[in-house]
């Protein structure tokens, strides 16, 4: 996980500075500026979770910070989860890792987060 005070040295023109990749893997998810930054309040489910865990009692985190893709098709790498109350979640396509974020079936909007990413070009 990465620290939010960190966030705005990825931020260049309210669009991500660098590549976005999986923090795992270092799979390439999604090219420099394609990303444009949002704020909002969401409740993900927490990338590791105790084994006995049911879908409906998923720890989660408040998740703040985003690049929002407005078009699936501009991901370099991803993956989605099944729908789940409205949602996909995001996962590195490669080590299936995460979720790094969500797909809004409503607007057809993906949102992943800062938090749960790696900025580099390499």
């Amino acid at each position: 996980m990465r620290e939010e005070a960190n966030f705005v040295e990825q931020i260049e023109n309210n669009h991500n500075k660098t590549n976005v990749r999986c923090q795992f893997c270092n799979s390439f998810m999604l090219k420099a500026l394609e990303g444009k930054y949002c704020e909002q309040e969401i409740d993900v489910p927490l990338m590791v979770q105790k084994q006995d865990s049911k879908a409906e009692s998923l720890n989660t985190e408040t998740l703040r910070h985003f690049w929002q893709i407005d078009d699936m098709m501009t991901f370099e790498n991803i993956g989605f989860s099944h729908t789940v109350d409205g949602r996909k979640f995001l996962v590195c396509a490669d080590c299936e890792r995460g979720p790094v974020g969500y797909h809004e079936l409503s607007t057809k909007r993906c949102y992943l987060a800062l938090k749960r990413v790696v900025h580099a070009d390499k």
